[in-house]
């Protein structure tokens, strides 16, 4: 696990491969493969398959956001689609329309939007059967002690 020195906010599992520094802004178009950080602002739309570190502080307006993963901590707006996680720390606000695999919001977050989530197995119907099967089943299952 990776942790950057500087007193980041974020632990990452993952290096950081490029940070837009605190007084970087940015407009357009942002494509990216590797670990991208931001620390300033950005607005525009975000097309990239790799993961994106939003800082404490730092603001991010897109009409699309679309990533390997997300962690906020700072301020997000727009509609995110992450294939694996998005991870909104304490203090994150975060404005629109969230699509992941794995979603965690800790508390103090400000989450305005719908969630829907992803990858998951639409034949799986645990609530449609009685709780007592499902009890007998995992004690059928279950080692003998």
């Amino acid at each position: 696990m990776a942790k950057e020195t500087s007193g980041s906010a974020l632990r990452r599992e993952v290096p950081v491969v490029t940070t837009f520094g605190a007084e970087t802004e940015f407009r357009g178009v942002l494509k990216f493969r590797d670990t991208l950080c931001i620390k300033g602002r950005f607005k525009g739309t975000i097309d990239a398959t790799g993961p994106l570190f939003v800082e404490k502080g730092a603001s991010v307006e897109a009409d699309r956001i679309s990533v390997t993963s997300l962690t906020v901590a700072g301020t997000v707006v727009g509609a995110v689609f992450a294939v694996d996680k998005v991870e909104m720390l304490g203090g994150a606000i975060m404005h629109g329309d969230v699509s992941a695999a794995r979603l965690r919001i800790s508390d103090g977050v400000v989450f305005d939007g719908q969630c829907s989530m992803t990858g998951v197995d639409e034949d799986v119907e645990i609530f449609s059967r009685v709780t007592e099967e499902i009890k007998a089943e995992l004690a059928k299952k279950a080692p003998k002690r």
